[in-house]
């Protein structure tokens, strides 16, 4: 199974959809994994998975606008400009 780690800015649709679906109402203290990446840094993030992939996409205020304004207007999130974005493995 692939893992990659996901920044706010590099989300698409069909990820904000597994968070939204996964997590309505939010998400909660419990929900956010912490671990070191590479370059020694302490990551939080929440976990969303597909067939063949765990995504984690890493927490910021960013995220929490950006789950809310989706989930009021889904037609104004153009994610066509992430079709080519590069992940980090972990």
């Amino acid at each position: 199974m692939k893992r990659v780690i996901v920044d706010y800015s590099k989300l698409t649709s069909n990820i904000l959809n597994l968070l939204i679906e996964k997590y309505p109402d939010g998400y909660e203290y419990d929900d956010i994994i912490s671990f070191q990446n590479s370059k020694g840094e302490t990551i939080s993030a929440v976990e969303v998975r597909t067939d063949d992939t765990i995504f984690l996409v890493k927490i910021s205020k960013k995220l929490e606008k950006t789950m809310d304004d989706y989930m009021e207007d889904e037609k104004s999130f153009d994610d066509s400009e992430f079709d080519d974005f590069n992940n980090d493995n972990f």
